[in-house]
C-alpha cells in the first residue's frame, strides 16, 4: 500500500532531518575527522547528479505541461536557473543562507560563542527551504522526491557536523548540541507541509520551486564542496570514487527514469 503524498514528504523530512544530525554526530563523536572530507566527496557527487539528471530534466518536463495553462515555459527554466545560482550567491553575501559552512574545523570557535544562537536559527531557516524543495520533488514525483533527500541527506552531514563543533568548541555539552540540532533539522516538516500546500493548489510553481533546488544543489556543490576538496593533498582517488559513487547512488536509486 502506498503512503499518501503528504505522508511521504513528512517522513522523508523526519528521515532526512534524523539522519543528518545522527550521522554528523557520529562522525563528530565517534568516528575521525578525516571521513568528514569523504562525506564531503559523497555529497558533491549526490548534489550535481540529483540537480542536472533529475530536477532539472522534471522542471523542463512539468513546465511543459504548466506551460499550457499560463505558467511558466520551457525557454524560462534556464534564465531562472542563472538567476538562482546568482541569487543564493548574493543571498549567501547578505544572509546566513549557508551558515557558516566555513566552519567545520572550527579555528576560531571560541570566538564565536555568542553566534551560536545564530547559528541554530541559521540551521533552522535553511532546513525549512529545504522541507519546501523536497515538497517540491515529491509533488512532481515521488521517487524524484526521495533521490531529493538523499542528496539533502548528504551535504547536511558535512554541514550539521561543523555546526555541531561550533556549539561544542563555544562551551555547550554533547547532549545539548546533539538536541538543538536535532531540533533546528525538524523545521524541515514544517517546510515540506507548507510547501505541500501552497504548490498542491497551484501547480504552475513546481517548476519554479524545481529549478530554485537545481539551483541551489549546483551551488552548494561548485562554490562550497567542490573548492574544499581542493585543499586535499592526499587521498585524491578516493574522493574521486567517491563523487562517482554520489553519482551512482542517486542514478541508481531514483531510477533515473520517471514516469507520468
Amino acid at each position: 500500500m502506498t503512503l499518501p503524498l503528504l505522508s511521504q514528504i513528512i517522513l522523508a523530512c523526519l528521515a532526512g532531518g534524523l539522519l543528518s544530525v545522527i550521522a554528523a554526530a557520529a562522525v563528530m563523536t565517534g568516528l575521525p575527522r578525516r571521513f568528514l572530507p569523504m562525506a564531503v566527496s559523497f555529497a558533491a557527487g549526490t548534489l550535481l547528479t540529483t540537480a542536472l539528471l533529475n530536477l532539472l530534466p522534471e522542471a523542463l518536463e512539468t513546465a511543459m505541461h504548466s506551460g499550457l495553462n499560463a505558467g511558466m515555459m520551457p525557454k524560462d527554466v534556464f534564465p531562472l536557473l542563472l538567476g538562482g545560482i546568482l541569487g543564493f550567491f548574493v543571498l549567501e553575501r547578505f544572509t546566513f543562507w549557508r551558515h557558516a559552512h566555513h566552519h567545520d574545523d572550527c579555528p576560531h570557535a571560541a570566538e564565536q560563542v555568542k553566534r551560536a544562537p545564530m547559528i541554530l536559527i541559521g540551521d533552522a531557516f535553511h532546513n525549512f527551504t529545504d522541507g519546501v524543495l523536497i515538497a517540491a520533488a515529491f509533488l512532481a514525483d515521488p521517487a524524484l522526491g526521495w533521490a531529493t533527500t538523499i542528496a539533502i541527506v548528504a551535504h547536511e552531514v558535512p554541514q550539521e557536523a561543523g555546526d555541531f563543533a561550533l556549539l561544542l568548541a563555544s562551551g555547550w555539552g554533547r547532549r545539548r548540541a546533539l538536541f538543538w540540532n536535532g531540533m533546528s533539522s525538524m523545521a524541515n516538516i514544517g517546510g515540506g507541509v507548507l510547501g505541500y500546500y501552497l504548490l498542491a493548489y497551484a501547480q504552475n510553481l513546481v517548476p519554479v520551486a524545481l529549478t530554485l533546488a537545481a539551483a541551489g544543489f549546483i551551488y552548494i556543490a561548485v562554490a562550497d564542496l567542490l573548492p574544499r576538496l581542493r585543499g586535499e593533498q592526499a587521498g585524491i582517488p578516493i574522493h574521486i570514487v567517491l563523487i562517482a559513487a554520489g553519482v551512482a547512488f542517486v542514478v541508481l536509486s531514483s531510477g533515473h527514469a520517471h514516469t507520468h
